[in-house]
């Protein structure tokens, strides 16, 4: 093994196109000059074609938290109560957060390992009219499932006026986002997965309804205030120092997202997926979610008859490929592998072939091979369909 080679297969942070950390070392520029407008200008477009919006997209400096945070104490009025689904450790942290501002918050667990349904939400709703916002997760990291947002925000337009926000922070960019046509109210993402750059950057788009909520919204805020994120756009500035590295690098981002293509890019995730769960299946290893819930930046993987940190660890060791353990109660009991971002059908079989090595290690006892040809004829069987 290389000393200094890491391969970096975790939902984040993801690996950086070569051409993008070029970008990041471009000479500094002054934040309020001319030229830092004209990358504004540059910028603002390809964020809102990724996000379906025709929305300003604030570009906040701090992580996916922040942003989360930003949803929260823009739209949710003192005496508000709110709904957060819960569908793992992600979609929790809403409920810590608001938790933290003492707003009344109602939860609705979803078994992890599944996807929400809309209508459990909508019944939830009818009983629970009082509710001014509800918050969800597009892809829950933790467990490798991808909520059906779109479904959920008409479901929940059918009963209620209640604001729709989305945590989509670790598959907006890799998978369709649509936040006007869904109505979604608030989007979120960050930078350091499907937008492969460096953790420190959070986008935050929000609806003409939300603006509306926060004209009237006394909760104090200031850095996090989302109207002088916007108010600053469209002057092609920002309200307070921008991370000027990271833009330049979020403008070669774009560029590369716009040059495959988006629908491209989603098809491309849809495919590293669709491999990933077949090589698994193929050695009878089970997945913790269904082919219908599972997201298409990460897989959860679910193994009975070996230990999976020690798994992770030997992989590490012997291929320095880097894959995220479990969370809170599924600690030691799943692994996760990510595909999103810079990653290409050849990264996943590089990981596959490197995983039944590893698995022979530990004293699995699989045919070599068979998950890799698995996973090729996937492969294979996508490109006769093009």
């Amino acid at each position: 093994m290389l000393q200094d080679q890491t391969i970096l297969r975790i939902p984040g942070p993801t690996s950086i196109p070569p051409s993008v950390q070029r970008a990041m070392n471009q000479t500094m520029i002054g934040h309020r000059g001319k030229e830092t407008s004209q990358l504004l200008k540059n910028i603002t477009p390809g964020l809102k074609r990724v996000f379906g919006t025709e929305q300003e997209v604030a570009i906040i400096a701090g992580s996916g938290t922040a942003g989360l945070e930003t949803a929260v104490v823009n739209v949710v009025k003192p005496g508000d109560e709110v709904l957060v689904i819960v569908t793992g450790a992600f979609g929790d942290r809403f409920t810590k957060i608001c938790q933290a501002y003492n707003v009344k918050t109602h939860v609705l667990n979803v078994e992890w390992g599944k996807a929400l349904d809309p209508e459990e939400v909508k019944a939830y709703l009818v009983e629970h009219p009082q509710v001014n916002v509800v918050f969800s997760t597009y892809c829950e990291t933790s467990t490798g499932v991808l909520n059906p947002i779109d479904l959920l925000a008409k479901a929940i337009r059918e009963v209620s006026q209640a604001l729709v926000v989305v945590d989509g922070v670790s598959c907006v960019g890799g998978v369709e986002t649509k936040m006007d046509e869904w109505g979604i109210d608030v989007m979120v993402t960050g930078s350091q997965k499907a937008f492969m750059l460096p953790a420190g950057l959070t986008f935050v788009a929000a609806s003409e309804r939300a603006y509306s909520v926060m004209e009237e919204n006394k909760q104090p805020r200031f850095y996090l205030d989302l109207k002088k994120y916007k108010d600053n756009l469209l002057k092609d500035t920002t309200p307070f120092t921008p991370a000027l590295s990271l833009l330049f690098g979020l403008e070669q981002v774009l560029y590369l997202l716009e040059e495959e293509g988006l629908e491209n890019v989603y098809a491309r995730h849809a495919l590293l997926k669709k491999m990933t769960r077949a090589a698994f299946e193929a050695i009878n290893i089970p997945l913790l979610t269904t082919e219908e819930d599972a997201s298409p930046t990460v897989t959860a993987v679910q193994p009975k008859e070996f230990d999976a940190e020690e798994f992770r660890k030997i992989l590490k060791q012997e291929f320095a490929i880097s894959i995220a353990g479990g969370q809170q109660h599924l600690t030691g009991k799943i692994f996760r592998i990510g595909h999103m971002g810079y990653c290409s059908p050849a990264d996943v079989l590089q990981i596959i072939s490197a995983v039944e090595i590893t698995l022979k290690k530990i004293g699995k006892n699989i045919e070599l091979g068979k998950a890799t040809a698995a996973a090729q004829k996937v492969y294979l069987a996508e490109e006769e369909n093009k």
